[in-house]
């Protein structure tokens, strides 16, 4: 029962694991479908607006109205189902650096050459050569070091539309974009999430990645060029359980 319930788990994980790759097995990478994306939902449902509107046609006919359509009208994201651009400038560099040395040396002794004559009374029992007069001699060193150093360095610069798909009840604007690029056997896959304040939205209708709270961006790919750079599943599954 054991062995079986073992095999099926195992094949259950083959599967899965295998899923991915099978979806470009010898042809290019499939797009996700955009029909089945939060944004879509998202532009479907765009939700209740939060104040009833007043003098609707009064403002329809005039140019200096509020409204989003007019000469003046405010274009930015706003609510369910709207649409901005999230601007991604990654530049970092940090160093660091650090060294330790710490050593120790240690030496006790412990000499009778003269207590009441038990040395020389000792030495006539010893063998030759041996001595009492010098009973204890001890001596102990210690040294350690270390060095540790990281260097690491980032630059990324991307744009993405994004779509807000939910308005939160204090006002603040949840996220969500992706864009997909195929160059002959390999997708370029970029993912974006996160919360906005619709005051930090420019009058472009753009937002920086650092005024993003809970910012998650996934810039990566998949395809055939991705599959020989990944190791192997079996690979993966021993490098975690193997202990050594």
């Amino acid at each position: 029962m054991k062995r079986s319930s073992g095999l099926l788990i195992s094949c259950v994980t083959l599967l899965v694991a295998c899923s991915n790759r099978v979806d470009h097995l010898g042809k290019a990478p499939s797009f996700t479908s955009p029909l089945e994306s939060t944004e879509h939902s998202a532009m479907l449902s765009p939700g209740l607006p939060a104040t009833v509107e007043r003098r609707r046609l009064v403002d329809q006919a005039s140019l200096w109205s509020g409204q989003r359509e007019s000469l003046l009208g405010d274009r930015r994201a706003l609510q369910r189902g709207d649409i901005l651009t999230v601007v991604i400038e990654i530049d970092e560099k940090a160093e660091i650096s650090n060294a330790t040395s710490r050593s120790r040396n240690g030496a006790e002794s412990l000499q009778v050459p003269q207590l009441i004559g038990i040395p020389q009374r000792l030495d006539e029992e010893l063998p030759d050569g041996a001595s009492s007069s010098d009973l204890v001699s001890l001596n102990s060193s210690s040294s350690a070091g270390g060095d540790g150093s990281v260097t690491r360095k980032e630059k990324l610069t991307l744009r993405v539309a994004a779509t807000v798909v939910d308005v939160l009840p204090n006002g603040v604007l949840s996220i969500s974009g992706s864009q997909e690029l195929r160059v002959n056997f390999e997708m370029r896959e970029l993912l974006v999430n996160g919360y906005v304040r619709p005051e930090d939205i420019s009058r472009q209708n753009e937002i920086t990645y650092d005024k993003i709270a809970s910012a998650r961006v996934s810039y990566g790919g998949r395809g055939q060029i991705t599959d020989v750079q990944q190791p192997r599943v079996g690979q993966q599954v021993l490098d975690m359980v193997l202990p050594f």
